[in-house]
This record gives C-alpha cells, sequence and structure tokens, in this order.
C-alpha cells in the first residue's frame, strides 16, 4: 500500500480515537456529574441546617464504609474522599462507590454459573501438602478443578505466543472461542480474521467476545460488521452507556482462545500490534503466555459459555463443546496438576490475591514476579516483605519505560519499604512488560490475566492458570532469570533518595486513593 493509499485509513484512525463513543460518553458523563456537583452545592447554600445533614449523613455513610467486611484500602479511601468532600461526597460514593455489577448483569451470570457449577473435586494425589491447600482452595471456592493429563507450554513473548496459536486454530474443526479486553486494528488482527473466516466457511462455530471500553477506541470501526459477515459472532461485554453507572466500572479484563475444547491458551497479550512487536509503544513489548493441551482447556471453555449465556442465552447444555476424550500432544512434560480459574467481582472471594497471598505465604526459597502495575493493598505488601524477611528470594519485575505515568508513580512509592524489607526489583529497561506471572521453588507457577493492582484483584473479570510441575515451569523461572538480566535493579539508595515535600505528600495522596484507578 503507498503512502497516498494509507495517509485516508490513517487519518480514519486518528478521528475514530478522538470521535468514538468512549469520548462522547465521556463528555455527557462529565456533564451529568457537574451538574449533580452544581445542584448540590447550590442546595447547601440554602440554608445550613441543609450543609449540616450533608455533613452528619457523609459522618454516618463513613461508619457504614468502615463496618463493611471489604478491602482496608478501599475503605480508606472513601473514607477520605467523604471527608474532604462531606457535601457531594456521597453522591460520588453512591455512583462509583459499589464493587459489585448490576443487578441484572449479577443474576444472570449467578444463574448460568449455578447451573454448570461442577461439584468440589479433590487434588490429584502425590501433591505436596502446601500445594495441595492451594489447589483445594480454588477446587472448593473458585469452582476450578485441578487436571492432571494437560500438557503446558510457556511462551516468553507474545510473538511465539501467536505464531503457535494461529497454526492450532488452522487446525480447529468443531468449535473456536476467543475472549479479549483489547481487539485493535491492525496485521494481528487482520492475520486473525483471515483464519477465522476461512474456519467460519468450513463449518466451524466461531466467536469472539471482546470488552467494550477496552476495544472500543481501537477495533476497526466495521469490525463487528466485518466478522459477523465471515459467519463470526460477535458480542461485546458489558456495552457502554452514556449515564453515570457503577456497572461501567467492571470491565472483562480475561484473554482466551479455546480450539475444540482440548486446547487453550491464556496470559496477558490482547488481539493488538504491540502485543506481538509489530508495533512499537513503549519500547519492546514484553508479554507471557501458556497453552494448555488436554482436559483443563475445558475450564476456559466453560469460563468461556458461562459469560456468553449470560449475556446472549445460546445454549444450555455445554456437552458438546467440552469433549470427554483428550489427546495431548507429545514432546511436553505433564504437569502434576493443571487448575485454571478465573475471579469476578460477583462475589466476596477475592480468588487471585489469594492465589498470590498463598504462594508467598508458602515459598520456601524463592518468588519471581512479573507485574506491569504494582499497586497494592496492605495485605499483599506485607506478604511480599514477610516471605523476604524469612529468607526467600522474593524478586519483582516491573516495566522500565511506563505506560501510565501516575501507575509507575505509585509503583514506584511501594519501592522503599520493599526493599528495606529484602525484596529486590528490577525495571524492564528494554521497553514495557505487560506480563502477570508469579513462580517459585521450582514446583508452582501462575500465568494469567491478573495484575498485582486494585482494579484487576476487585473490579475485574479475570482469569489465570495454576500449574505444579512439568516444564512450564522451569521455562517461567528461566524466563524470569533471563529477563532480570537484561533489566536494572533497583539500588537502596535509588529508593531512598529525599523528595520533596510536596512529592511525598503527592505520592501519599495517590497511595490513599489508589483503588479509584
Amino acid at each position: 500500500m503507498s503512502k497516498k493509499q494509507n495517509h485516508p485509513r490513517r487519518a480514519r484512525h486518528f478521528l475514530h480515537k478522538i470521535l468514538n463513543r468512549i469520548t462522547l460518553t465521556g463528555l455527557l458523563v462529565a456533564v451529568q456529574l457537574a451538574w449533580l456537583v452544581w445542584f448540590t452545592l447550590r442546595l447547601s447554600q440554602y440554608a445550613l441546617g441543609i450543609d449540616t445533614l450533608f455533613t452528619a449523613l457523609s459522618l454516618l455513610l463513613s461508619l457504614y464504609i468502615v463496618r463493611r467486611e471489604e478491602n482496608p484500602a478501599y475503605k480508606l479511601c472513601w473514607v477520605i474522599v467523604l471527608s474532604a468532600l462531606p457535601l457531594f461526597g456521597m453522591l460520588i460514593y453512591s455512583i462509583f462507590g459499589n464493587k459489585r455489577p448490576g443487578r441484572q448483569m449479577q443474576k444472570r451470570l449467578a444463574r448460568v454459573e449455578e447451573s454448570h457449577r461442577t461439584p468440589p473435586v479433590d487434588p490429584p494425589k502425590g501433591l505436596p501438602p502446601r500445594f495441595r491447600a492451594t489447589c483445594e482452595y480454588l477446587s472448593r471456592h473458585a469452582n476450578a478443578p485441578a487436571y492432571t493429563d494437560t500438557r503446558t507450554s510457556y511462551y516468553p513473548l507474545g510473538e511465539s505466543f501467536f505464531a503457535a496459536m494461529l497454526s492450532d486454530l488452522e487446525e480447529a474443526k468443531r468449535t473456536i472461542f476467543l475472549e479479549y479486553f483489547i481487539v485493535a486494528e491492525g496485521k494481528m488482527l487482520d492475520t486473525l480474521l483471515d483464519v477465522l473466516s476461512r474456519k467460519a466457511a468450513a463449518g466451524v462455530d466461531v466467536r469472539i467476545l471482546y470488552d467494550d471500553i477496552g476495544s472500543e477506541a481501537n477495533a476497526p470501526l466495521s469490525f463487528v460488521t466485518r466478522a459477523e459477515k465471515m459467519g463470526i459472532r460477535t458480542l461485546g461485554f458489558n456495552r457502554l452507556i452514556p449515564f453515570l453507572s457503577i456497572v461501567m466500572n467492571h470491565r472483562d479484563h480475561r484473554k482466551i482462545t479455546v480450539i475444540d475444547g482440548r486446547i487453550a491458551y491464556t496470559g496477558g497479550i490482547n488481539i493488538a500490534d504491540e502485543y506481538i512487536n509489530q508495533k512499537t509503544r513503549f519500547g519492546h513489548w514484553k508479554d507471557t503466555g501458556v497453552r494448555l493441551c488436554g482436559r483443563a482447556a475445558t475450564g476456559f471453555a466453560s469460563m468461556f459459555l458461562d459469560l456468553w449465556n449470560a449475556l446472549r442465552p445460546t445454549e444450555t447444555d455445554y456437552a458438546p463443546f467440552l469433549p470427554t476424550e483428550h489427546a495431548p500432544t507429545e514432546g511436553e512434560e505433564l504437569a502434576l496438576a493443571v487448575q485454571p480459574y478465573t475471579d469476578s467481582p460477583l462475589d466476596s472471594e477475592n480468588v487471585g490475591e489469594t492465589v498470590y497471598l498463598d504462594i508467598l505465604a508458602q515459598a520456601e526459597r524463592y518468588v519471581y514476579i512479573f507485574t506491569p502495575y504494582l499497586i497494592i493493598d496492605s495485605e499483599m505488601q506485607m506478604a511480599l516483605c514477610s516471605a523476604a524477611k524469612r529468607g526467600v528470594d522474593v524478586r519483582l519485575v516491573v516495566p522500565g519505560i511506563p505506560d501510565k505515568r501516575i501507575a509507575y508513580r505509585l509503583t514506584r512509592s511501594y519501592y522503599g519499604v520493599l526493599m528495606r524489607a529484602g525484596v529486590r526489583i528490577y525495571e524492564y529497561t528494554p521497553g514495557f512488560l505487560h506480563a502477570k506471572s508469579f513462580v517459585a521453588d521450582d514446583r508452582i507457577g501462575v500465568v494469567g490475566s491478573i495484575n498485582m493492582d486494585y482494579r484487576s484483584l476487585y473490579l475485574h473479570f479475570e482469569c489465570g492458570v495454576l500449574f505444579i510441575g512439568g516444564r512450564a515451569v522451569a521455562r517461567l523461572k528461566q524466563d524470569c532469570l533471563e529477563t532480570m538480566d537484561k533489566s536494572h535493579e533497583v539500588t537502596e539508595r535509588e529508593s531512598s533518595r529525599p523528595k520533596r515535600l510536596i512529592l511525598r505528600f503527592f505520592d501519599a495522596l495517590l497511595r490513599a486513593i489508589s483503588p479509584l484507578f
């Protein structure tokens, strides 16, 4: 394509980035919020009694928040907001403070999940007791059984991950399910649609579930129309509406591909060119993923079908999509246990954080962690510090080049307290690290979509896979060590550099309101 031919496409893409539903909705919501703030301020001016009433109600709401069984950092954040803004803090809390989705979404998802819930399954025999306890937790409290007859393959970069996924997609015979937070215009999407269109034409049931906000400003204008014409069924999660609503806070941040119910992919990789380094954003993009071949893939198939059928009821019987016979591919060592799991804001069970905390609590020799955002609560901070203090080699790898300045500043604000406890911190200097993974003691690993920040741990729909034993654990550890060699280890002197008083106050404010990010 010549430069002249490419110019109109780039111009349309630029306009779409600016003039899209997210921008327009943001403007409408801002107008609504401004009007409510103005109305509240005007109302309070008419009588001292009204102002006193608002203050008293804010105090009562603060006490109600303190009493709720929620994360302490989240409660502290809202108490500060209500104390600083007693006039309309209640209004802000009523709109944005409730973490749970709207009742309709909650009822639909709960109904579908309950109808396909499996009874708890005992973990595989032969697991060490400390790992067995984690498997039992996921089975009993997250409806996530552990599987033994599954081979795991680990991919240290999005390029190798996508190449393997394309190869498997070409072999699909019955179903292809894709669920992604971001679907963006570019070579990756074009290549993917080329394969999916041919498969759909051959009679394969192809479906794409995408997050509406995550993809709105990135996907081509004609994406849905184009895909539907190809025979690909598409569905946007939690469609954007131009009204103040807590429901908009909850996004589908999962990344899942399932092929014929027997092969599954997950990790941090979205459908966008930067994830496979076809487009340069913030330097070299470092991301990771895993491939499951065997019965554990049915766990991801069920996750996808639960959410799809909650939003668009299509089938009640999952049996045709969950094959009973599996033949894991040769050449990879079987893991002792593979356990796909999901986490959602529907309930009070913080599955993603609990798995991370369990690994830290049970580690004996080392824990290596990849995370793009380090915006942690007191429980996670204490777990990291406690593990390091008892002699565990705890290392964190975070981005050297940030994609969000505020998140980067928040991440760095934790360096001092963590490093004083003995945690070692590395910044990935070649670019942006988007991977989300844990590996410990050469025995246990986690790869998924779950960041170490409040939104991932409490507000988003997320997924991950826990694997015990197998070659994938060794490859994840090797990747961590190789990535650390390419990264800059932060020194205590760097982390303890004196800051101006105003910057210290700014960091403290960011930490206090971090649950809102």
